[in-house]
């Protein structure tokens, strides 16, 4: 069971101390504010496809370690740890890839920002805040209050203008560039699909890869089918839609009236990670090499079977 240890002293002098710790300059904040994401783009796309992690981040701002009740280790916990890594094969198939820098613990890229919880602020929020869904009481928003395990975040409530400056500067400038990728996907080939890349806790009753697609509606049946058999045939055992059916992501880019498909790709963790240390196991290369080998497979879709548009002429 993994177990996340707390730095929850309450005296004065911790309180001053992460108070000034929160004032002071913050160098990795800063290069997040000025980096929010990397795309790694093909020297030619020659696929209908775009690649997206959302959750693989692992620059951690110090203003938001000294407001942690947690250990550094613990807060890595909530990350798809190195997601970005397993899926990097996607620019040599031909296809951009967006992955956040930013941490999942600090900002969720995959909730909508509206998803947030009112109670964790002081003060009121000047967001559009949704009425309260079963993710954000679970304390799993956009913001998110826990880690995936299940421990508390924060020693104390926020400064509401955090969630503003946080959805500004980072969760809203990684969806205009996924939906500029997406964009120019569609112009160049007449449809676009999106894989929305991610990695899961281990669990015995889990198949190794649970493929996404909101039960039909991000995604045509067809292409979820061809991406059940290509993971089956690279020796993964596969699921559909269960735990995993999709999330902010899939939901906001999977419009097949659109021609765009969206897909949101499982992965256990256990397959690659020591999930206790957040370390990779010597089985990373050779599962990466697998991934690989069904993806080749899943790009090589036919398009007109998906009812391919007209591409719109190259400015």
């Amino acid at each position: 069971m993994l177990h996340c240890e707390t730095n929850d002293e309450s005296s004065m002098a911790d309180s001053q101390r992460n108070s000034a710790a929160g004032r002071a300059f913050d160098g990795a904040l800063a290069a997040l504010f000025a980096h929010p994401f990397k795309i790694y783009r093909p020297e030619q796309a020659r696929i209908p496809f775009v690649f997206a992690s959302p959750h693989s981040g692992r620059l951690y701002p110090e203003s938001f370690t000294a407001q942690s009740r947690l250990d550094a280790l613990c807060l890595r916990r909530s990350e798809d740890a190195y997601a970005d890594m397993l899926f990097a094969g996607a620019a040599e198939l031909g296809a951009p890839m967006i992955a956040a820098r930013f941490p999942r613990a600090y900002v969720d890229a995959n909730r909508a920002p509206s998803e947030l919880d009112p109670a964790m602020f002081e003060g009121s929020l000047a967001l559009s805040v949704d009425q309260p869904n079963a993710r954000v009481n679970a304390g799993l928003g956009v913001i998110p209050r826990i880690v995936r395990d299940g421990a508390e975040i924060y020693r104390g409530k926020l400064d509401p203008r955090e969630a503003e400056r946080r959805l500004a500067r980072l969760h809203a400038p990684y969806h205009a560039a996924l939906a500029r990728l997406i964009d120019e996907t569609l112009a160049r080939f007449g449809v676009a699909i999106l894989i929305d890349c991610h990695t899961m806790p281990s669990a015995a009753a889990a198949p190794q890869v649970v493929v996404g697609d909101r039960f039909g509606q991000a995604a045509a049946p067809m292409l979820s089918d061809l991406a059940e058999r290509c993971f089956s045939k690279a020796g993964f055992s596969v699921g559909r839609n269960a735990p995993y059916a999709g999330g902010y992501t899939t939901h906001l880019y999977g419009r097949r009236e659109r021609y765009v498909h969206a897909l949101q790709i499982e992965i256990d963790r256990s397959l690659y990670l020591d999930e206790e240390r957040i370390a990779l196991k010597p089985e990373f290369e050779p599962l990466r090499r697998r991934l690989d080998e069904a993806l080749a497979r899943l790009t090589a879709v036919d398009v007109e079977a998906l009812g391919r548009a007209r591409p719109q002429a190259a400015e």
